[in-house]
């Protein structure tokens, strides 16, 4: 159902001028309607299916590493790396690369978080918001996945979670993982990496995908993702309980559009329903046959549909 593959017509890196280097692509029509995608994780980095999500010809796509992942060095780096960091990486993007006042910004997962960060920091620089996979990094999200909840409907996954960490440290998982993803020895950090990102590969989808389950296979990616997630998570994203809920009002006049799988599993669909209370204006759409992923057909249709509308 996505557009065709697709290169780059521009990439290169952006100097933070704190320690890091962000590496950057545009694609589609360098003429046409200006939008930026934000990755999931945090630390996941970019795929050239995510290019594949608007029309290259109505399009002039900007996406982007966040610190730490992907192409973006340092590798795995957790200083300077917060949520605020990244919102001011996307303004000088949008600025420097991008080159436009207002652009379309679409996220899902933590990109949802991050959009809606941005999005409630520089309302004026966004012309359209697509969202999908809410997540708001509220406590109680957190607990569901990584404490207790989805280990309910996965308990033989569940063991695989919890092999790493001795009984005795499992009241909070987060910071058992937390001292083994910041040991002082790689292959401490290599297993818990391995055990924290297969954790989330095998749940993000209603039913089983091989292609997900590869995802961040090799060291160094899941060392991103497990690192820098877990960063994320420990410091609560760097926000406010609640924040970007209790803010949404700032958004009431940016038009936009929720999807979210009726079974998602990771971000389970109660913070997509809070969000859509707070910002009735924005279009909601619950898809009844999906689980987390981007890629599942009911959820990357309406993606598609999303940008196609934007588009004109």
């Amino acid at each position: 159902m996505m557009y065709p593959e697709i290169q780059p017509y521009q990439h290169g890196f952006l100097n933070t001028e704190d320690g890091h280097q962000i590496y950057w692509e545009l694609c589609g029509n360098p003429h046409g309607k200006p939008a930026v995608f934000l990755h999931g994780g945090p630390g996941s980095g970019c795929a050239a299916a995510h290019r594949r999500l608007f029309n290259p010809e109505r399009y002039k796509v900007l996406l982007f590493d966040q610190r730490g992942c992907g192409r973006s060095t340092p590798h795995a780096s957790l200083e300077n790396n917060t949520t605020w960091h990244l919102v001011a990486d996307i303004e000088r993007l949008r600025s420097k690369v991008l080159q436009t006042e207002k652009s379309l910004v679409f996220g899902g997962s933590w990109g949802s978080t991050l959009a809606l960060a941005y999005a409630q920091t520089h309302p004026q620089h966004v012309s359209e918001l697509i969202l999908r996979g809410i997540f708001a990094l509220r406590q109680a999200e957190l607990h569901w996945f990584y404490q207790e909840g989805a280990s309910w409907l996965f308990p033989d996954l569940w063991e695989q979670y919890l092999a790493p960490i001795p009984p005795a440290e499992r009241g909070d998982l987060i910071a058992a993982y937390r001292k083994r993803l910041t040991s002082s020895d790689r292959s401490v950090q290599v297993e818990a990496a391995h055990a924290w990102t297969q954790w989330e590969n095998q749940t993000i989808s209603l039913l089983p995908s091989a292609a997900h389950k590869q995802a961040h296979a090799d060291d160094a990616s899941a060392l991103a993702f497990a690192r820098i997630e877990n960063h994320y998570f420990v410091n609560k994203g760097f926000m406010g309980e609640g924040q970007l809920l209790r803010d949404a009002h700032i958004l009431q006049y940016i038009p936009g559009i929720i999807i979210q799988g009726r079974y998602d599993a990771c971000t389970p669909a109660r913070t997509a329903w809070d969000l859509h209370k707070a910002w009735p204006q924005a279009e909601f759409h619950l898809v009844p046959d999906a689980g987390h992923a981007f890629d599942e057909p009911g959820i990357l249709a309406r993606l598609l549909a999303a940008t196609d509308r934007f588009s004109q």
